[in-house]
C-alpha cells in the first residue's frame, strides 16, 4: 500500500510538469481529461468551463466519447450535477446517476454514452470556481473511494492553475498579435501622410497617397473595432438583445447586400429554405454579422463563376444554417485553427480583413447556446455550419 501511495506521488509530480510543459489551451485541457482518467481508473472523463455571462457549464474537452459530438454543450447551474459542484465548491460523488434527480441526461442522449457514476471536483483559482472535472464510471464496477478524491482533487488544483496561465497567455499572445496586426496601416498613413508634408506633388499623386491614407483608416478603424467587439464578447460585457427573428428575411438581406461582390465574380447564390420556418430567438444585429462573415468568405476564397448555397435545415429544438463554397477549400491541418484570432491560414496571395472575423463568429454563436463548425475538402471547397437553439434557455 506504502509502495503504491509513493508511485502515486511520483505520478503525480510528473502530471505537474507534464501540465507545465504547455500553454496552448487545447492541448492542456485534452492533457488533463486523459490524465485524469488515468488516475481513477475511470472510463471516461470531461472539463466543463465557467461562461459567467450565461451562468452555463460548457464542455471543452473529454475521453472516452466522441469529443466533436461533446464539445459545446451546456449545462445549466440548476439542474446539473456539475452545477451542483459549481455551487457548493466541493467534490461531489453520485454511484447511481438515474436515481439522482439532478442527473443531466440529455448529455447521455446526444452522446450515446452510458453514464452509471460521477465524482466531480470544482476547478478553483483563488478561491474562484472556474468549471469541473468529472470522471464517469469506475472501470471494474466499484464506488468511487476517498483516494480517488484526493487525487482528483490535487490534479484538479494543477488544472485550475495551468488553464488560467493558458488563458493569460493567449491574452498576452492576442495582444501582441493585435499590436502587428495594427502596425502595418499605421505604418502606410504615417508613411504617405509623411511624403505629402515633406514633398509637392502632382493633383493625381495626391489624390492617390489620400486614397491609400483614406483605405489604411478605414482598416485601422475596422480592426479596432473588431477587436473591441471581440473582448466584449469574450468578457461577458456585450449584451445579447434576443427577439424573435424572421430567418428568412435576415438570410435574403444578406445574400442582396453580398450579391454584387459575387456577380462581380459571376459567382450564384443559391438559398434552399424550409417553406414553415420558426421565429428564431436571437439578436437579429449579431446574427447578421455571422451570416455575412460566413457569405463574405465563401465569396472571398471562391473560383470565379462558383457557386454558395445558403442552407437552412430544422432538428427538434435547433436550426441549422450552412454556408457552403465551391473554393478552394481549407487544408486538414488549418481546419483546427481556423476560428483562432487573426488565424488567415495558407491562402495564396493577400487577404484582405481583420483576421477576426470568424472568432467573432464563434463567440456570437455560442453566446445565443449554439455551435459553430467547418467541414472542408482542399481544392473542392467548404461548409461553414451553425446552430441556434430554438428556444431560450436549451435544457
Amino acid at each position: 500500500m506504502e509502495e503504491e501511495r509513493s508511485k502515486q506521488l511520483e505520478r503525480l509530480l510528473e502530471i505537474s510538469l507534464e501540465l507545465s510543459s504547455t500553454l496552448n489551451l487545447k492541448d492542456l485541457l485534452g492533457k488533463i481529461v486523459r490524465l485524469a482518467a488515468e488516475l481513477t481508473d475511470t472510463e471516461a472523463s470531461s472539463i466543463l468551463l465557467l461562461d459567467r455571462r450565461t451562468k452555463t457549464l460548457y464542455f471543452e474537452a473529454a475521453t472516452g466519447v466522441k469529443a466533436d459530438s461533446l464539445l459545446g454543450i451546456p449545462v445549466p447551474l440548476e439542474g446539473s450535477i456539475a452545477g451542483k459542484v459549481v455551487q457548493e465548491g466541493k467534490p461531489v460523488i453520485v454511484e447511481e446517476v438515474r436515481a439522482e434527480p439532478q442527473f443531466y441526461s440529455l448529455v447521455d442522449t446526444l452522446t450515446r454514452f452510458q453514464t452509471r457514476s460521477i465524482l466531480g471536483v470544482p476547478l478553483k483559482v483563488k478561491d474562484t470556481v472556474i468549471g469541473v472535472l468529472e470522471v464517469l464510471n469506475k472501470r471494474k464496477g466499484e464506488p468511487f473511494n476517498e483516494e480517488d478524491v484526493k487525487l482528483l482533487e490535487i490534479l484538479a488544483a494543477q488544472a485550475a492553475v495551468a488553464i488560467e496561465n493558458a488563458r493569460l497567455f493567449q491574452q498576452s499572445d492576442f495582444i501582441s498579435d493585435l499590436i502587428h496586426e495594427l502596425r502595418t496601416p499605421l505604418t502606410s498613413i504615417i508613411g504617405y501622410s509623411k511624403l505629402m508634408l515633406d514633398h509637392e506633388f502632382d493633383p493625381a499623386t495626391k489624390r492617390r497617397f489620400l486614397e491609400t491614407i483614406n483605405r489604411e483608416a478605414t482598416r485601422l478603424s475596422g480592426l479596432v473595432n473588431d477587436f473591441l467587439d471581440l473582448v466584449r464578447l469574450e468578457s461577458g460585457r456585450a449584451k445579447i438583445n434576443k427577439k424573435p427573428v424572421q430567418l428568412r428575411q435576415l438570410l435574403e438581406e444578406c445574400v442582396a447586400i453580398m450579391r454584387p461582390q459575387a456577380d462581380s465574380r459571376k459567382i450564384k447564390i443559391k438559398l434552399t429554405i424550409p417553406p414553415l420556418l420558426p421565429l428564431v430567438p436571437a439578436d437579429e444585429d449579431r446574427l447578421r454579422r455571422v451570416v455575412l462573415n460566413l457569405l463574405s468568405n465563401a465569396i472571398k476564397f471562391n473560383r470565379d463563376v462558383g457557386q454558395v448555397e445558403i442552407k437552412v435545415e430544422l432538428a427538434e429544438v435547433w436550426v441549422k444554417v450552412s454556408v457552403s463554397d465551391t473554393g478552394i477549400g481549407i487544408l486538414p491541418e488549418e481546419i483546427p485553427h481556423i476560428f483562432e484570432k487573426f488565424y488567415r491560414g495558407h491562402a495564396e496571395g493577400e487577404v484582405p480583413g481583420s483576421g477576426l472575423g470568424l472568432s467573432i463568429a464563434r463567440q456570437i454563436v455560442e453566446a445565443h447556446g449554439g455551435k459553430i463548425w467547418v467541414e472542408s475538402t482542399p481544392g473542392q471547397g467548404s461548409t461553414f455550419t451553425f446552430t441556434i437553439p430554438l428556444k431560450e434557455s436549451p435544457q
